[in-house]
């Protein structure tokens, strides 16, 4: 019958699943806890750079505060 193909859709859906997965939890673990930054357009390239040159560790990732940038 036509639920007897629903373990093999469960077992492809997984197996799909998982490099999506395990590719946003590496960026995590790699960007200290952070989600990966894209740059689709040139105004948010700016962004990062700034980000970047003011973090003062050459790292777009680990930001400053207000409070805390001179």
């Amino acid at each position: 019958m036509w639920y007897e193909i629903l373990p093999g859709m469960a077992i492809m859906g997984v197996c799909l699943a998982i490099p999506g997965l395990s590719t946003i939890y590496m960026h995590r673990w790699t960007n200290g806890g952070k989600e990966k930054r894209i740059a689709r357009y040139p105004y948010q390239w700016t962004l990062m750079e700034r980000d970047r040159r003011l973090s003062g560790v050459n790292k777009y990732y680990v930001s400053k505060g207000l409070e805390n940038i001179d």
